[in-house]
């Protein structure tokens, strides 16, 4: 399957073998600190491929946020089109990039609408994304430091996959019915997110219209919407559909 241009694949290369033993030993002294304590990152290798390497590695689920201070994770009511996201739940994401971007959106001093994916299609290696939030806003640069928490993945289920023309396609989401306490976390800054200036902007209300008419018709963009501030033609897949867009869902959390 072939996807459109929007969908952005997690940056290459990925960390080397001895990189993967850094990640490993950080993880392991994180553990042992506990999550009172930040993550003392000391490594040449980009944050975002150390939390990519948390979720990959199967142990940890993890979520995005500003606050600083949470010592535990309780379920709360979500309002979203899929009944999987749509319910009393901690939500995290399977993915280690996903959550950087909740992370660093500054949500309490903007009035910000987000549209945003992760999702993995069966038969292609690696994470794709979609990154918007309200256009008006984006030219402001809402960002803001934040956390990402690893939270033990034991509770969590994964969404199911969504099925488009035989093809599976996985979206990085999943929840807990119960509450989680936290593993660790880390600090990350707008700058440690690598999609940062490919976060594309949109009519809010526009969107939402479009989102009523044809609910599973994500990203509910036209040609020439929601357009990056930045175009960066490395981090951007260059191919396109000839049929309907895959993961045509609303992914948010």
């Amino acid at each position: 399957m072939e996807l459109p241009d929007y969908w952005m694949p997690r940056p290459a290369p990925g960390p080397d073998a001895a990189t993967v033993t850094e990640f490993d030993r950080l993880l392991d002294e994180a553990v042992a600190a506990g999550p009172d304590a930040f993550i003392d990152y000391r490594l040449v290798a980009p944050k975002w491929q150390f939390l990519c390497h948390a979720a990959d590695s199967g142990g940890f689920v993890l979520h995005g946020t500003g606050r600083p201070d949470i010592t535990i994770f309780e379920p709360r009511q979500s309002n979203d089109v899929a009944e999987f996201g749509n319910r009393k739940a901690v939500y995290a994401a399977s993915d280690g990039l996903w959550p950087m971007y909740f992370a660093i959106l500054d949500r309490d001093r903007y009035d910000i609408g987000l549209v945003n994916a992760c999702i993995q299609v069966s038969g292609r290696e690696g994470s794709y994304y979609y990154f918007s939030i309200t256009d008006s806003v984006l030219e402001q640069q809402p960002w803001r430091d934040g956390v990402v928490y690893l939270l033990p993945s034991d509770t969590f289920e994964l969404q199911a996959p969504i099925i488009d023309d035989g093809v599976e396609i996985h979206i990085a989401q999943v929840a807990s019915l119960t509450e989680v306490r936290p593993a660790a976390k880390l600090r990350v800054r707008p700058e440690d997110f690598p999609f940062l200036k490919a976060i594309r902007g949109h009519d809010t209300e526009l969107l939402r219209s479009r989102a009523a008419a044809d609910p599973d018709g994500f990203p509910w963009a036209e040609d020439g919407d929601c357009q990056p501030l930045e175009h960066t033609p490395d981090l951007i897949n260059s191919t396109t559909s000839g049929g309907r867009p895959a993961g045509r869902r609303r992914c948010c959390w």
